[in-house]
């Protein structure tokens, strides 16, 4: 009988699983004990069900590409090979995926960073900022190329076309889409051109909007001081992104709605405040006439005393005087704003640009030309003016001269 040395059995009995075919290429589902995450990244645990356990680990190599993270009590099946650790004598699967059982990895995922950001505060109510009632500029974080964008710009014409339409473009798919679409933010902060943020991209399976799930995003829209308004083209189901914005939209176009004011809605809003002050100035007034005209003509002032009307006439004319101050106040206060918001809308409306003698060239498409460089030869344009639209086709395309003059 043959005398074997710990080592020898060991690596016998290594070999007998290492070339059996079944334990080369297995999955085992299981609950996950135990687990530790080494400061080197390999990942070590137990699995176990009702009458076994088994040992396991996970090296950093395929570690390092999981989205979730694992942890006790979790169901998975686990994929990988069964081999023996020489050192401890110790069978154990060496796995190369771990997936959950149920949700899958990416929902998961998600599940396990919105209950984080949550416990942080990301998403409490009480960070979310208004959005302004009249911006100067809008800035939109999307696809260049995309039908965001193009909805976008669609409904901006048509609520009020006097707002500008800043675009940062990135990426909204793909594994540079969040570090582009969070240094976007992290630019429009910086600059502070622009009143509000719209930032999103059109419909699409969770792997295509994963972007607007990840935690650099998420951070980035929760910490901007610009209000975020996010606009992905998903209306039943909810990104993290839209937790951490100020504001849901479940579309693009939807999102151009909330945050573009229609022209003609503020038209008619100026007119109800100016008639609103002019009405409340006449009841004012005559509400304090009738009070006056009515102790005027008391009996029981003319049988009093002379000494003692001539006081009560003194405090009427004191009355008089501050009831005249009052309403000046307030008629006054009612004006200045009314003015305000007239100036503003004044200042947004094209139409007065195109009053001073301006005028917008734009392709039959309605792509506003603002460079030499965008048109070809014999391309048609539409010339807007202050009166009318001209249509004019290119002949020429000059160069700019140190003068500021065009051939």
């Amino acid at each position: 009988m043959g005398i074997f040395s710990v080592s020898e059995i060991t690596c016998y009995i290594k070999d007998l699983l290492d070339g059996d075919g079944t334990l080369a290429d297995v999955f085992v589902r299981g609950e996950i004990s135990n687990f530790k995450r080494h400061y080197s990244g390999h990942c070590y645990f137990t699995l176990k069900d009702a009458g076994a356990t088994l040992r396991c680990v996970m090296f950093r190599s395929r570690a390092q590409f999981l989205k979730f993270e694992p942890r006790d009590g979790l169901k998975i099946v686990a994929g990988g090979h069964i081999s023996v650790f020489e050192r401890d004598g110790q069978y154990q699967l060496y796995v190369d995926q771990l997936v959950p059982a149920g949700l899958g990895e990416l929902g998961l995922a998600l599940q396990q960073l919105k209950e984080k950001l949550a416990a942080e505060g990301l998403f409490a109510e009480e960070r979310k900022k208004p959005l302004p009632l009249l911006p100067k500029a809008v800035g939109v974080i999307t696809s260049p190329v995309g039908a965001a964008l193009r909805d976008i710009i669609t409904v901006a014409r048509r609520r009020h076309p006097g707002i500008p339409i800043v675009l940062y473009p990135v990426q909204v798919q793909g594994p540079e889409s969040a570090p582009q679409i969070a240094h976007a933010i992290r630019v429009f902060n910086r600059l502070a051109n622009v009143d509000v943020l719209i930032v999103g991209r059109g419909g699409g399976s969770l792997e295509e909007l994963w972007a607007f799930n990840e935690e650099e995003t998420v951070r980035a829209i929760a910490a901007s001081a610009i209000p975020v308004v996010s606009a992905v083209g998903h209306e039943t189901d909810y990104t993290l992104a839209d937790f951490a914005a100020d504001r849901r939209a479940a579309t693009p176009s939807q999102a151009a709605e909330i945050v573009f004011p229609d022209v003609h809605e503020l038209e008619r809003y100026i007119r109800m405040l100016r008639q609103a002050m002019e009405t409340h100035a006449r009841n004012y007034i005559q509400r304090y006439r009738l009070l006056v005209d009515q102790y005027r003509d008391s009996r029981a002032l003319r049988r009093r005393p002379i000494e003692i009307v001539a006081a009560k006439q003194q405090l009427l004319d004191i009355s008089l005087q501050r009831l005249h101050h009052i309403v000046k106040e307030q008629f006054t206060a009612k004006q200045h704003r009314f003015k305000v918001i007239a100036e503003k809308l004044a200042v947004l409306n094209p139409l007065m640009v195109l009053a001073r003698g301006y005028s917008i060239v734009r392709t039959p498409d309605g792509r506003i030309i603002r460079a030499a460089d965008q048109v070809g030869k014999d391309q048609l344009l539409e010339i807007v003016l202050y009166h009318g639209r001209i249509e004019a086709r290119v002949e020429k395309i000059g160069e700019e001269h140190d003068n500021g003059r065009k051939d």
